[in-house]
């Protein structure tokens, strides 16, 4: 096998194979971590016969095709290979394009005339061709260089060149444009280092004024922004080959269905696609099924198929009534309907007598090794002392076991595979073993239950799935997919991997989630401090915000990323911003007498909304104003500074929706240090303009207190960006990641909140009404801060 003596050689003999293409020592070390790019960087080097080395340049587009080659047109990477060793495609555009092409080639033949023309090859880009593109876009853009200088931003310059001359050595490019900006500018000055100095915000745009800037809008996004579901293939194209998969002792396997089996698969499904959405029933759905069903439901809606639910339920020890009519429940929450709900355990007979089958066709066998034993042979490559035993005995092994005349752990059916592959998922998967335990869907019927290698592909061809959509983990299980169904000569769906979602600050592991649980460490699945989609839920996160975040972040073959938690809390505060009326709440109530005010109380309006219409009496809510109301005790300070806006002795701040008012005394506790009381006048002509705005409550009548409620601020669960990855992650959770505020104050107008309304409590974040309040007491959990980090980012 092509790689093969290098991976064998052990890190160091890869690591130095890595250093010969003139990968920097980080980057080669941090590939060899990866089983799965060193597998294919081994192989791409193989492929182009650089064993003994070659130039840097050259080696990095080599690293290009290793992690970025597109998996449908494997056929044609050793002729790729061979354009990029004799540099006749030697920069990263022609690569580049050179995917694009193969892509939508597929393994169809290929055509060099046109494949050449798309790539450029054989197109010289001048020095003089690249300098007279520059001056002109220096001359187009003259105005705004000489108004930025050093901050213009150079990246667009690059992008007008490249539309001009795609071909064109990037680096020679950026040497230009750095000659040009100092003929133009000259020496930087010390005005050009200095920050950029933030403008203030400009007064809304008069009507006259708005056409003008329609053309300066941003750019619309591009089609694949809009519809991310157009880079997969019709069901029709599902006689191409996409797939290949090497053996040690036979022929390269390209898969792809027959002509007769496509026409038969198009017929029952009237050429729609078919998709599944395949949890296994252990646990509670959490943030990455999320991007799963947006995958799978997603592509069926767009393209007017459907996708079926189906439960993954091979086993009867961990799944529990409960975890399916949550996975059920919270589908529909998701706004997504499936086609049909079916169980992996509805096809248990037609898996078994596919299993006989294979028996009978050489293709598997009966083992008695023990799971030590099997991990151990498995890993050095040695094959079962029953690997190759008659068909009768194993036909009447596995007929024994299916009788229950074996104990538990004496007798595994494993597939025929390649012991002496590449991939360690060819080395004869277990396809059924025996388990005493009634099955939660199918009873106590079965005491032999198959695994997820074997069921899995053979149920996704039994439903006429057009496209087996899972996450990149699962990548190097794509050979064994479609080893069984070649074996068994079945229709084989179309498969392709993306990226799972990972997010900082939590664990998505369902061990780890299950362990959180039931060690109590949180309370219950639906914690809102956890990524499931329950927590999630619970937290007063909406499924509209959840699938707008999934569907920003795209659906990619980035492998290992991790995106940032505020990314979510974005999109989040997107809807919720326009959706949360606003109500005003006092986390730490600090008393204030209005000394100038009689024991009247006054209803002022506040508004529901920011922008709310005057004329609109449903935009605004009543709000008690009293003689004694109450601010935040963060808002008060005995000591004054310049730069804080909040009440202090002898200052004044506005009350909003109300009035001025000015601290006139402070009554302090026995300790002499503690604020108990403040006295304050009111100003009813606001004449005053105070800067500093604050939110408060009111006594609704004299001596009765303001409405009280229970408050819990959630925050991060961890406090590492990736716990999973640390030995003692449990060590790692945040201590304050919820906080339990029990006296807080509310208006009146959020009295009667059932569970799940949200609003905005000012200056505070959007909150939800949990489902523990009750007729006595409400209470509201934090879903997010007002605070939006990951816009002052700028992504």
């Amino acid at each position: 096998m092509v790689g093969k003596s290098a991976t064998e050689g052990g890190g160091d003999e890869t690591l130095d194979l890595f250093l010969k293409i003139g990968l920097d020592e980080r980057t080669a070390k941090n590939t060899v971590a990866n089983n799965k790019v060193t597998a294919n960087l081994t192989a791409v080097i193989h492929e182009a016969a650089v064993t003994d080395g070659c130039d840097r340049t050259v080696g990095n587009l080599l690293y290009t095709v290793a992690t970025k080659f597109p998996t449908n047109a494997l056929v044609h990477r050793p002729t790729l290979l061979q354009y990029i060793t004799s540099l006749k495609i030697k920069i990263p555009a022609q690569l580049e394009a050179a995917f694009l092409f193969l892509t939508t080639t597929a393994s169809d033949n290929l055509k060099i005339d046109e494949f050449e023309a798309a790539c450029g090859v054989g197109v010289e880009v001048s020095e003089e061709d690249i300098e007279r593109s520059v001056d002109e876009i220096f001359e187009e853009n003259k105005a705004v260089i000489l108004d930025q200088r050093y901050r213009t931003n150079v990246g667009e310059l690059f992008a007008h060149v490249r539309k001009k001359q795609p071909w064109a050595d990037p680096k020679v490019v950026k040497k230009i444009i750095d000659t040009n900006l100092y003929a133009l500018l000259g020496e930087r000055t010390a005005a050009d280092n200095e920050k950029p100095v933030k403008k203030k915000k400009e007064k809304p745009v008069k009507a006259e004024e708005k056409a003008v800037l329609v053309e300066t809008a941003p750019e619309k996004p591009t089609e694949e922004e809009i519809n991310p579901f157009l880079i997969f293939p019709s069901p029709d194209q599902n006689f191409k080959v996409h797939t290949e998969i090497y053996f040690s002792d036979r022929p390269v396997l390209r898969a792809c269905n027959s002509k007769e089996i496509l026409d038969k698969h198009l017929k029952v499904t009237g050429g729609k696609v078919h998709t599944r959405f395949p949890p296994e029933p252990n646990g509670y759905l959490h943030i990455g099924h999320a991007k799963a069903m947006f995958v799978d439901f997603g592509l069926a809606k767009e393209q007017g198929g459907g996708c079926y639910l189906r439960f993954d339920d091979t086993n009867p020890e961990a799944e529990k009534k409960e975890y399916i009519d949550h996975i059920e429940e919270i589908v529909g929450w998701m706004g997504w309907e499936p086609f049909k709900i079916t169980y992996t355990s509805d096809y248990f007979q037609e898996l078994y007598e596919l299993a006989v089958e294979l028996i009978r066709r050489g293709r598997a066998y009966v083992d008695h090794q023990t799971p030590d034993e099997i991990k151990e042979y498995r890993e050095k490559k040695m094959n079962s002392p029953w690997r190759d035993r008659p068909i009768e005995e194993s036909l009447k092994l596995f007929d024994d076991m299916k009788k229950g005349l074996l104990e538990e752990g004496k007798a595994t059916l494993r597939m025929k595979q390649d012991m002496q592959s590449d991939n360690f998922n060819m080395y004869d998967l277990i396809a059924y073993r025996i388990k005493f335990t009634p099955h939660p869907h199918a009873g106590d019927k079965w005491c032999i239950y198959p695994s997820y290698d074997y069921a899995h592909c053979i149920v996704d061809s039994l439903e006429n799935i057009t496209h087996s959509l899972c996450t990149l983990e699962f990548e190097t299980r794509r050979a064994s997919y479609y080893w069984l169904l070649d074996a068994l000569e079945l229709y084989q769906p179309y498969v392709w991997e993306y990226s799972r979602l990972n997010i900082t600050n939590t664990v998505m592991s369902k061990r780890k989630l299950n362990r959180l649980v039931t060690e109590k460490w949180v309370d219950g699945w639906d914690d809102p401090r956890l990524m499931t989609l329950a927590g999630l839920r619970r937290r007063g996160v909406t499924s509209t915000s959840i699938n707008a975040f999934v569907r920003g972040i795209g659906i990619t073959r980035s492998d290992n990323s991790l995106i940032r938690l505020n990314l979510l809390e974005y999109h989040i505060r997107e809807e919720l911003n326009k959706t949360a009326p606003r109500a005003m709440v006092v986390l730490n109530p600090l008393k204030v007498v209005i000394t100038n005010m009689d024991a009247a109380v006054m209803d002022l309006d506040a508004k529901k909304w920011p922008d709310a219409p005057a004329d609109d009496a449903s935009s605004f809510y009543k709000v008690p104003f009293s003689k004694v109301v109450y601010i935040e005790q963060s808002d008060f300070r005995l000591k004054d500074s310049k730069d804080y806006y909040g009440l202090a002795p002898g200052k004044s701040v506005l009350l909003r929706y109300a009035f001025p008012i000015k601290c006139t005394e402070v009554v302090l506790g026995d300790d002499n240090e503690t604020v108990h009381e403040i006295r304050a006048e009111y100003d009813p002509s606001k004449k005053s303009k105070p800067k500093g705005v604050l939110h408060w409550v009111s006594e609704s009548s004299p001596g009765a207190n303001p409405l009280k409620v229970e408050v819990r601020l959630f925050d991060k669960l961890f406090n590492s960006e990736n716990p999973a990855e640390l030995g003692d992650w449990l060590n790692d959770l945040n201590p304050h990641s919820k906080v339990v505020i029990t006296d807080a104050y509310a208006v009146p107008s959020v009295k009667n909140a059932a569970v799940g309304d949200s609003f905005q409590f000012e200056r505070l974040g959007y909150f939800v009404v949990d489902p523990d309040s009750s007729p006595e007491k409400l209470v509201f959990n934090r879903t997010v801060t007002l605070r939006d980090s990951y816009g002052k980012q700028g992504k």
